[in-house]
């Protein structure tokens, strides 16, 4: 079978691999619809692993599949069925596994894509539990983008930050794929949204999206802006996930007791914080990495519902990847670009 490995840094091949054996107990082969890409793939073809691993990696951490056998053993699960697949590797014994929080796992085995083998693959054995099913409605694009692109962001807007209706939230990066779901799913739950997006081509997309009020924070200081379209208040909320760049300008744009949630550092790993103004204001700073599964099943909910849906920027198949994550390293994407492996495979 076809798979798209990542030899070297940089080095990103379309391969022959073997493909798997018959699923083990409590295992199911899925046959891979559609890998949503991330930076989090940018960063394993830069080489960024945080961990050891072992080239060649089949790459992918963010993808929606059919399943195909069952293993001995497996339950809730029927061949045919559309599932959205957790991308870390969970070992689902431990008391946070046991209690829903699945990203606090205490043994997780790594991350598909990044430590070990990923999704862009035509099939894979996954464990039983690391799938969640689809609902009638949703597609395979959306339970695709519900593990990393909606999933994230319901964890880190509603779990961490506790936004609530009638708050203000600044989400930066607009145009970015966890951006365009921060917009709606911000704006369905009854908030008022600001955004930041790097051209003004994105403005008029983010607005169409549901964002208030849109700054080109490339013409722009975004927290002045923000300082003048709140009456000088601040916001509740900010929507972090750029880093060094905007982590300065993001604490100046709180109002006094709001909070920051972050889950990336695109632009840099480290900063400086004003311990000052981080105790003077009360405000908090609140970390968030990946999702808990329950949130998946939310976010493919709310896309069969019609209440918010996939961005898509670019649809390629196995022979237009290298493209597609050069295009996402020079940010000149509005959503997601997607894989579609089925596509590959009807051809």
């Amino acid at each position: 079978m076809r798979a798209l490995q990542l030899v070297a840094d940089r080095d990103l091949r379309s391969v022959e691999v073997d493909a798997p054996g018959a699923p083990g107990p409590g295992e199911v082969t899925v046959r891979i619809q559609v890998v949503a890409l991330n930076h989090i793939d940018v960063w394993g073809w830069r080489g960024m692993a945080f961990a050891k691993r072992k080239l060649p990696l089949t790459i992918g951490a963010e993808a929606s599949g059919i399943v195909e056998t069952l293993g001995a053993g497996t339950s809730g699960l029927v061949p045919g069925q559309l599932v959205s697949i957790y991308g870390a590797r969970t070992c689902g014994l431990c008391h946070a596994c046991r209690e829903g929080r699945d990203n606090l796992c205490e043994h997780v085995g790594g991350v598909h894509g990044f430590h070990l083998d990923g999704f862009a693959q035509e099939r894979i054995n996954l464990p039983a539990r690391l799938l969640v099913p689809a609902p009638p409605g949703c597609d395979a694009v959306g339970a695709a983008l519900a593990p990393v692109t909606f999933g994230t962001v319901e964890h880190m807007l509603f779990d961490n930050a506790r936004l609530q209706p009638g708050e203000t939230v600044l989400v930066h990066a607009g145009g970015s794929g966890i951006g365009t779901a921060a917009i709606q799913l911000a704006k369905r739950h009854g908030a008022t949204v600001i955004t930041t997006v790097g051209s003004d081509e994105k403005i008029e997309p983010a607005k169409a999206l549901g964002a208030d009020h849109v700054i080109n924070y490339r013409a722009d200081r975004f927290e002045g802006v923000v300082r003048k379209l709140t009456r000088k208040k601040g916001v509740d909320v900010v929507f972090e996930h750029v880093g060094a760049d905007t982590f300065a300008g993001s604490m100046l744009c709180l109002k006094r007791g709001g909070r920051l949630v972050t889950c990336g550092s695109t632009s840099g790993v480290s900063t400086e914080v004003n311990l000052m103004m981080l105790f003077q204001q009360q405000l908090k700073l609140l970390g968030s990495f990946g999702c808990r599964m329950e949130n998946m099943a939310d976010a493919m909910q709310k896309m069969a519902r019609g209440w918010v849906r996939p961005v898509i920027d670019t649809e390629v198949g196995f022979d237009e990847i290298d493209v597609a994550l050069k295009r996402m390293e020079g940010r000149q994407v509005f959503g997601k670009i997607v894989l579609r492996v089925d596509r590959d495979l009807a051809a």
